[in-house]
């Protein structure tokens, strides 16, 4: 357990939930936007007169951005601060979804998808780093958690209101009108938000243009936590990103042979499991960090075994419960993947945390776009063999569990040592 409140930990409190909660703001208007196209792919695809691999295209493209930026824009945090790089990621997902609902052209939406995704990789490292900044060490797990369920309650929204306003008020009304919630957070962000609290600033940092980029990027990997987290957000995140991303539906309307209505009900199983296990998750790590490991390694565990029971079930379609078992399982894959910030907190200081979570956030979205591709190649090879195309999920946990028990009992001792270490400091009086 870890109760006691460590040397230099701001103090938390109402303003701090205020503060934070704007940025957590910002994050639920960016994953709305990131999630929007799953509810228009049928519209999307009679506006821009394309195929299922061309509209494919948008998903991937967007993962590959977000996957990209994740180190350039942990770097930013850490330089610029949080204030900034929020600000610019509201201004660039907000043109983006503006873009995408004026646009006529495929390549016009293409670009309006990317300038999308290159913002929404500068909200959730900045959130991270602001919870770092206003809370306590030890509410770490809780308020990562937290993000993250407002982050899916976000999803919910495409999924409620965007796909009814589509049918209802068309394509250009519906993406322009939500664009205008990112006009919102953005005045609300110029007027109030704060990197961290008064008397809590952070030692200047010497930037020296590329030396200090290669500094920051190679401290932060060198700490076994970092590649720890890394490797956690690997292996836990990416089977439920691709399920909810773009194959979730195909696999279970044309394998499985439900109707596109009970097929859209289990996605929203996932989102809601999703919400639910990552409270408990974080009140779990909050309390016990040593349950971190064991509640990742057990979620990249079970989610295996429920695949491969769904994919080697000897009749032609799963049971209905079986379904209903592996996207509430799959739902857990979120709250797991968030572990990973937790291993990379605590073995990196405060000037470096930006660019240690965008190296652990690199993991997750990286196995999602190698995933993504995977599977619609192996589709394309094997004439649609969806449990053939799903078994590439296998190949991946199997590398990251592998990783993640090779680096676990370094990271672990490092960070007991860090922990005694400080608080030998708060107590020692100099002579």
């Amino acid at each position: 357990m870890t109760s006691a409140q460590l040397p230099g930990d701001p103090p938390g409190g109402r303003r701090a939930v205020a503060v934070w909660g704007l940025g957590v703001a910002v994050y639920f208007v960016a994953i709305t936007y990131r999630t929007s196209l799953g509810v228009a792919g049928i519209d999307a695809a009679e506006r821009f007169h394309i195929n299922a691999s061309a509209l494919s295209t948008f998903s991937i493209l967007q993962v590959l951005v977000y996957a990209g930026m994740q180190i350039p824009v942990g770097l930013m945090v850490d330089r610029l601060g949080t204030r900034k790089v929020l600000m610019l990621g509201v201004v660039l997902f907000t043109l983006g979804q503006f873009g995408f609902a004026l646009s006529h052209s495929y390549t016009m939406a293409l670009l309006s998808r990317a300038l999308l995704g290159c913002g929404d990789a500068m909200t959730f490292i900045s959130v991270l780093r602001l919870g770092s900044r206003w809370f306590p060490a030890r509410r770490g797990p809780m308020i990562a958690q937290v993000a993250a369920l407002f982050g899916m309650a976000g999803n919910l929204v495409s999924t409620l209101v965007i796909a009814r306003a589509l049918h209802s008020a068309g394509w250009t009304t519906t993406f322009a009108g939500s664009a205008f919630g990112g006009v919102a957070v953005l005045v609300l962000v110029l007027l109030f938000l704060k990197d961290h609290p008064k008397g809590f600033e952070p030692a200047p940092a010497c930037h020296m243009g590329a030396d200090y980029v290669r500094r920051q990027i190679a401290d932060a990997w060198r700490e076994p936590g970092t590649r720890l987290g890394m490797w956690v957000h690997f292996t836990t995140q990416f089977p439920a990103m691709v399920f909810l991303l773009l194959w979730g539906m195909p696999f279970l309307v044309e394998a499985e042979g439900l109707s596109r209505a009970t097929a859209g009900q289990l996605l929203t199983l996932v989102v809601l499991s999703n919400m639910a296990v990552g409270l408990v998750f974080g009140q779990v790590i909050a309390r016990h960090h040593a349950a971190r490991a064991p509640l990742a390694l057990g979620t990249a565990g079970t989610t295996a075994l429920l695949w491969g029971t769904v994919l080697l079930w000897p009749s032609a379609h799963a049971p209905m419960w079986l379904l209903i078992v592996l996207c509430v399982v799959l739902g857990a894959c979120g709250p797991a993947s968030m572990i990973g910030f937790d291993f990379a907190r605590p073995a990196n200081p405060p000037e470096r945390i930006g660019t240690a979570s965008g190296i652990v956030n690199m993991g997750g979205f990286t196995a999602s776009m190698i995933t993504l591709l995977a599977v619609g190649v192996l589709l394309d090879l094997t004439g649609e063999n969806f449990r053939i195309a799903f078994a590439s999920v296998f190949v991946l946990q199997a590398l990251g569990v592998a990783q993640i028990l090779r680096l676990r009992g370094r990271a672990h001792r490092l960070e007991r040592e860090r922990v005694v270490a400080s608080r030998v400091e708060a107590v020692h009086v100099p002579a």
